[in-house]
C-alpha cells in the first residue's frame, strides 16, 4: 500500500493510543512498530496502552486501564474468536467465547469513562456477523452489538470481509468500514506460487456459493479472469448444528479443465464446504486448487484439510492473521498466512490524521500494477 507521508505539522485528531485486547498482543506489537517507524517526530516509546480484564472466582470480570486516555484517539484491537485465551471459574478452566471477548470489549470502553476524544473498534471478524438477518423468530445479534457500541460512544467500527456488508445499515449515521484484503491475497499467491499465470486462459475465480459472488466479481474484474459459481442445494426439512444441511453443490460457469482455480470465500469454518467444492472442481479436471479466505477458523481441527491436501484436492490455502491461528496451523505445507498488520497500521495512521482512507479501501491501482508486473515476468 502507498504510505501517505505525514509530518510534525500534519493535523491529528488526538494523541494516538492503541489498546490490545487479550490474544491480540503480538499483532498489536507489529502495528506499534510500524507506527513508531512512520512517526519518528513524536519520539514515542510505544503507542500501546495496556489494560487488564481480571476475573473473580465466579467468572465475573472488570477492566482496568493502566494509563489516561483523556483526549486521545483510541483504537481497540479486538479478536472475539480467540478461543486460545482461558480463565478460571469455580476452579474450572474455561476457553473464552466470542461472548466473553465482547463483554470485555464493553468493559474497556466503560473503563475509559467517556474521556477519550474518539474511540475506534478494529474488530476484523465481526461478532455475530453470521446472525445478520432475521428468518422467523430470531435475535438480530450483529445489529444489536453495533447499536450497543455506538451508544457507548464508539465513533468508528472497522471490520474485514463482513459476512453481509449490509449490516452497516443498522448504524447508518455512524462510522462503519468493511475492508477487503484483496491486494494482500493476490500479493501472497504471487509470492507463494511464482508459476501461477493470472490470465483467463490458465486461471479462473470461483465462488463457493451465491452469497460470495460480489466478492469474487471484484477479484475477477481486477484480475480480468473468468468467473464461476457454485450454489448450494439444502434440505430445508431438517436442521443440523443450527442450519439446514447441504445436499449438493451445483456448478455454474465456464469449463475449468486444465486451469488453476482460485476459490474465494470470507471464512473457512469446518472446511467441509470448501473440500466439497474443490472435489467437484477436481472431478471436472481442474489443475490446481487455491483457496482465499479472510478467516481460517477450522472449528473441527486441521485433519480434514490435511487429508484433502494429501489426496491432491487442495494445493494451498491463504488466510489472514486477523484472527487466532490455532497451534500447528502455520506449520502446515498447505497453509500460507497473510500478514495484515501493516495494512491496519496504515488505516490507523491515516485516520488519526483525519485523512481519507478511500485509496486504502479500494487498492485497484496497486492490484493492476502488481498484475502487470507479474505478466511482464511471464512475457
Amino acid at each position: 500500500m502507498t504510505k501517505t507521508v505525514f509530518t510534525e505539522e500534519s493535523p491529528i485528531v488526538g494523541k494516538l493510543t492503541i489498546i490490545s485486547m487479550k490474544g491480540c498482543e503480538a499483532f498489536t506489537a507489529k502495528i506499534d512498530e510500524y507506527l513508531k517507524e512512520w512517526r519518528p517526530f513524536e519520539h514515542a516509546d510505544t503507542y500501546v496502552t495496556h489494560v487488564h480484564c481480571p476475573r473473580f472466582g465466579t467468572g465475573e470480570g472488570k477492566c482496568v486501564v493502566d494509563n489516561t486516555v483523556r483526549g486521545h484517539d483510541v483504537y481497540i484491537i479486538c479478536d472475539v474468536f480467540n478461543y486460545g485465551i482461558t480463565y478460571k471459574m469455580y476452579g474450572i478452566e474455561n476457553h473464552m467465547s466470542p461472548d466473553d471477548h465482547y463483554q470485555d470489549l464493553k468493559r474497556i470502553i466503560a473503563a475509559m469513562g467517556g474521556k477519550a476524544r474518539r474511540v475506534t473498534v478494529v474488530m476484523p471478524m465481526l461478532y455475530e456477523g453470521r446472525q445478520h438477518r432475521r428468518s422467523g423468530r430470531e435475535s438480530l445479534d450483529a445489529a444489536l452489538m453495533l447499536h450497543e457500541l455506538v451508544n457507548m460512544g464508539v465513533a468508528n467500527i472497522i471490520t474485514f470481509d463482513a459476512h453481509d456488508p449490509r449490516i452497516s445499515n443498522a448504524i447508518p449515521l455512524s462510522g462503519f468500514d468493511d475492508v477487503q484484503p484483496t491486494y494482500q491475497m493476490i500479493k501472497a499467491i504471487a509470492h507463494a506460487v511464482p508459476d501461477i499465470s493470472l490470465n483467463k486462459f490458465d486461471t479462473i475465480v470461483i465462488s463457493p456459493d451465491e452469497g460470495g459472488m460480489s466478492r469474487c466479481m471484484y477479484y475477477s474484474s481486477v484480475l480480468k479472469l473468468d468467473l464461476g459459481m457454485f450454489y448450494k442445494r439444502r434440505d430445508y426439512s431438517r436442521i443440523v448444528n443450527g442450519k439446514n444441511p447441504i445436499v449438493a453443490h451445483e456448478y455454474l460457469g465456464r469449463e475449468v479443465k486444465g486451469k488453476d482455480v482460485i476459490i474465494v470465500d470470507d471464512m473457512i469454518s469446518s472446511g467441509e464446504s470448501i473440500i466439497d467444492v474443490a472435489t467437484a472442481l477436481k472431478n471436472q479436471g481442474a489443475k490446481r486448487i487455491f483457496v482465499f479466505a479472510s478467516f481460517g477458523l477450522f472449528v473441527n481441527g486441521l485433519g480434514v484439510i490435511d487429508e484433502a491436501y494429501e489426496k491432491g484436492i487442495i494445493n494451498r490455502i491463504f488466510t489472514t492473521n486477523l484472527v487466532y491461528q490455532q497451534p500447528g496451523l502455520t506449520d502446515r505445507e498447505w497453509y500460507y498466512s497473510v500478514d495484515m498488520s501493516k495494512y491496519i497500521s496504515l488505516l490507523i495512521d491515516t485516520l488519526n490524521h483525519d485523512d481519507t482512507i478511500s485509496e486504502l479501501l479500494n487498492p485497484v491501482k496497486k492490484i493492476e500494477a502488481l498484475v502487470e508486473k507479474l505478466r511482464g515476468k511471464e512475457a
